[in-house]
């Protein structure tokens, strides 16, 4: 049995002394057959190469509750006075090389030398488009800021960033963070491998981020499957005031639905959270898979509009955009501001 390179823990309901595995849900490891079939067969959607942007400078800290999207799975969480970062990446590819990959299509919706104090990073899981070394040195010299993230990813940040304050934990652990906020990891329908030979050797989680100011869910990446996770999330933690939920990255779906959701799947999990708003993310950054570009926001609109939803309750983020929510009862609307 191969011997796993990032974490030494006893056997538990999603890992089997080796391997971290998703309780009940589809396989997500697929046979190089299905890998040649989708890469010689299917004909992704030509992208643009460059999509203008007018990047964001945020204050410095915020009172409330803002959001500012910084492209894919990076977000600048603005809460109570506390700035936390999600997946950062600001390298121009997702990938282990500077020549090769998938190449950033918008820039960062935030330049780096304008960010405010980074208090605390999370990280959902190991791949290149949300775990990015070279981002995560650059917040360490600056910041030095607190990193939480799931069993085994510890070990991989801790080879780049040797003396950073690393946090890991399993899903269902609760998370100190600066300021008075919190986390606790929760489970992801996904799968993780930094090379070809240390597949689900590090675990994937989604974060419920308790702050002053309100809470969030970033799902990090996730396939909708049963729906099972996300209504027993809601049953644990309640209903979030935000949502941060993928939408794009899943043609074609034969091969993606195990593990990334599709605009009405995102739409299925804002319902089954209860959230108060969502923001669609993980789209129109880094071309990973076939869709068109534009393709998850149209999808997204129709899908909410098709279960009734007021359309500001759940949209596509925008990088360089600064979304303000003002935590209501959900029987009323809540504010969103851009």
């Amino acid at each position: 049995m191969a011997r796993n390179r990032y974490y030494n823990g006893p056997p538990s309901d999603h890992f089997d002394g080796t391997r971290f595995f998703n309780p009940g849900q589809p396989n997500v490891d697929r046979p190089l057959s299905d890998v040649l079939k989708w890469k010689l067969a299917e004909r992704p959607a030509r992208w643009p190469k460059s999509v203008a942007i007018t990047p964001a400078v945020p204050a410095p800290r915020v009172d409330g509750l803002a959001i500012t999207a910084v492209g894919h799975a990076t977000l600048l969480i603005q809460a109570g006075g506390v700035n936390l970062l999600t997946d950062p990446v600001w390298s121009n590819r997702a990938s282990p090389f500077a020549f090769a990959g998938p190449k950033r299509v918008t820039a960062p919706g935030i330049a780096f030398d304008a960010l405010p104090p980074i208090d605390a990073v999370l990280l959902s899981h190991n791949h290149y488009d949300h775990l990015d070394m070279a981002t995560l040195r650059r917040l360490h010299a600056r910041d030095r800021p607190v990193m939480a993230m799931p069993l085994g990813n510890d070990a991989i940040v801790r080879k780049g960033v040797p003396d950073a304050t690393l946090i890991a934990g399993d899903w269902g652990d609760r998370i100190a963070l600066p300021g008075g906020a919190a986390t606790t990891l929760v489970p992801a329908n996904h799968w993780s491998a930094r090379g070809a030979r240390d597949r689900r050797m590090a675990l994937w989680a989604g974060h419920w981020i308790a702050t002053p100011a309100g809470s969030v869910y970033f799902a990090g990446d996730s396939g909708w499957c049963d729906g099972g996770i996300f209504r027993a999330i809601a049953a644990t933690h309640g209903a979030p005031d935000v949502a941060l939920l993928p939408i794009g990255a899943y043609a074609p779906r034969w091969f993606m639905a195990p593990q990334h959701a599709d605009p009405e799947e995102a739409v299925a999990m804002f319902e089954a959270l209860g959230a108060g708003h969502a923001l669609g993310i993980h789209w129109g950054t880094f071309q990973l898979t076939d869709e068109p570009r534009e393709e998850p926001v149209e999808r997204l609109r129709a899908a909410v509009a098709a279960r009734g939803l007021a359309p500001e309750r759940f949209i596509a983020a925008t990088p360089g955009e600064t979304y303000s929510f003002s935590p209501q009862p959900r029987e009323t609307s809540a504010t969103i501001g851009r």
